[in-house]
């Protein structure tokens, strides 16, 4: 499928609608660290005492947000991909737009180091910090041509666990060099949950797949059938690496088979395992709604999905600030109460982004271009 863009080209709702999707995921993954009093986070071997047993409603509701992170790294580098595309269209420079995704690549990973790190009291690199510095690098890496960045991109998904083979030891101490290109830390003077350079390998690939679709040539397979394709083989790779319960889960180990132990994978950091099973179910997802996209004559401009998606980082921020709000009002309690408060959450922040989102197209040239 090849998509025409011109100066006045839409949005393409189906990646809106699924960068909305995650965003409310999200949303009840951070309620559940505020108000959930047995949320699970054990999805490291840093993190996870072997023998322990999860409440299946508990571990579910943490493992099916674990597609968040890849999603927004994804889509970041197709967007990439498809916004340099409509502004040289535009007769905008390279120049300028290099400038312009290296300064909003720095704004966004200063808001992990600086405002994040200040309200927890010590530096800390989480989500915001890997999509900042990955977009920060992309300014020159796809420069590289499709074919070059696309291997980089399996290189570093497949191979990051072979260099920690090599240089980590998850029980002993890691260099602060080590520590935000590729090993997390959990420790009170900083901690280190997305070091940079495994989740960079996704935004690579977004990258490829965002060139994909501003491709002009002829094509035999539309974008949706190519992903559903690309899917199902990502998740029978997942099958595989996980059955053979060796190198890929990093040193996250099958205890049985059941289906908690079989999605109980590593995402800090992200074992191939978990990347092949996230990229897996996010290509079928986006696929089915590509189709719904192509059979939905009129898109509901104003759909809470919609209007997440095209919110996605003034969302980030602004969940926060509702959630510690909320925080005054209601003591830690049970799951269902964290769905409850979550749902709370989305109501409140529906009509806080509209207006954000008129702001920011009124005022396209401001500081909001970087929200």
């Amino acid at each position: 499928m090849a998509i025409p863009f011109d100066r006045n080209a839409q949005r393409i709702a189906a990646i809106d609608w699924l960068r909305g999707i995650v965003m409310i995921l999200m949303a009840l993954d951070h309620t559940s660290l505020f108000f959930n009093t047995n949320r699970i986070f054990a999805d490291s071997v840093l993190l996870y005492e072997p023998g322990v047993q999860f409440a299946a409603d508990q571990f579910f509701t943490r493992w099916i947000t674990h597609i968040c992170a890849p999603t927004f790294i994804f889509l970041a580098g197709t967007s990439i991909a498809i916004s340099n595309f409509q502004q040289r269209q535009q007769g905008i420079s390279n120049a300028i737009i290099d400038r312009e995704l290296l300064l909003r690549g720095a704004f966004i990973a200063m808001i992990d180091l600086c405002i994040i790190s200040l309200v927890s009291g010590k530096p800390i690199f989480q989500v915001l910090y890997a999509i900042g510095i990955s977009m920060m690098l992309m300014v020159y890496l796809q420069r590289l041509g499709i074919r070059t960045v696309f291997f980089l991109a399996l290189l570093l998904i497949a191979g990051s666990e072979l260099l920690l083979l090599v240089l980590w030891q998850p029980d002993g101490e890691v260099p602060f060099w080590l520590a935000i290109t590729f090993a997390p830390v959990f420790d009170e003077v900083y901690t280190v949950l997305y070091p940079a350079l495994p989740w960079l390998g996704i935004m690579l690939l977004g990258w490829v797949f965002g060139q994909r679709l501003i491709s002009t040539q002829s094509v035999s397979w539309a974008a949706d059938r190519l992903l559903m394709t690309i899917g199902c083989f990502l998740l029978t790779l997942f099958v595989v690496i996980r059955g053979l319960d060796g190198y890929g889960n990093m040193f996250m180990y099958l205890e049985g088979n059941t289906l908690t132990q079989w999605l109980h994978v590593s995402k800090y950091p992200p074992s191939l395992a978990y990347t092949l099973l996230e990229l897996g179910l996010i290509a079928i997802i986006l696929a089915l709604l590509m189709r719904l996209e192509s059979i939905k004559k009129i898109i509901n401009p104003n759909g809470p999905v919609l209007v997440f998606g095209q919110t996605a980082l003034f969302f980030y921020l602004a969940h926060f600030c509702v959630l510690a709000v909320l925080k005054s009002l209601f003591e830690r309690g049970s799951l269902e109460q964290t769905y409850w408060i979550t749902l709370a959450v989305l109501i409140i922040l529906y009509p806080i982004c509209r207006i954000y989102r008129s702001l920011k197209y009124h005022y396209s040239h401001s500081l909001l271009r970087f929200l």
